[in-house]
């Protein structure tokens, strides 16, 4: 790793932080003395099979946003953070090259289900295409909400 006051390449790490998502380097220069931190991620070949049968890679900030949208005003952004941190983990032990959107969806619902039903509600009536009222029924009756 370069230094990146003096761009000389001999530097040595002091401390290192392991966290769901990355890897938190603090660094020393052996030339200037100079400390810095990097952040370290794995990089992943993941590629989601869309309804078309179009590819696409994996982007966590899909799911972020998705998530962002259901859960707003229901959990906190650490929250949704975590939640996203917990999925892609999830999805990435699954040890695919390639994973279909429809089942990434379903890993989603499932944790939005343990995390707050009403955001589960909301993210399963885009991912499911709910077009009428009964689909909301349906799947709020599963969750226990409406006894008919």
């Amino acid at each position: 790793m370069k230094c990146l006051y003096c761009r000389n390449p001999d530097t040595k790490v002091t401390d290192s932080r392991i966290s769901d998502s990355y890897v938190r380097r603090r660094r020393e220069c052996l030339q200037c003395n100079k400390r810095f931190t990097t952040y370290e991620r794995t990089e992943t070949d993941l590629m989601v099979i869309k309804k078309d049968n179009s590819k696409q890679l994996f982007d966590k900030n899909k799911i972020l946003n998705g998530l962002t949208r259901a859960c707003n005003k229901r959990l906190t952004e650490q929250e949704i953070q975590e939640l996203a941190n917990k999925i892609e983990n999830k999805i990435l032990n699954l040890n695919k090259v390639e994973i279909k959107s429809a089942q990434l969806g379903n890993l989603v619902m499932k944790e939005l289900k343990k995390a707050d039903p009403v955001a589960y509600v909301r993210f399963a009536s885009v991912c499911k295409s709910f077009d009428n009222i009964t689909h909301f029924e349906k799947e709020i009756k599963e969750l226990g909400g409406i006894k008919k």
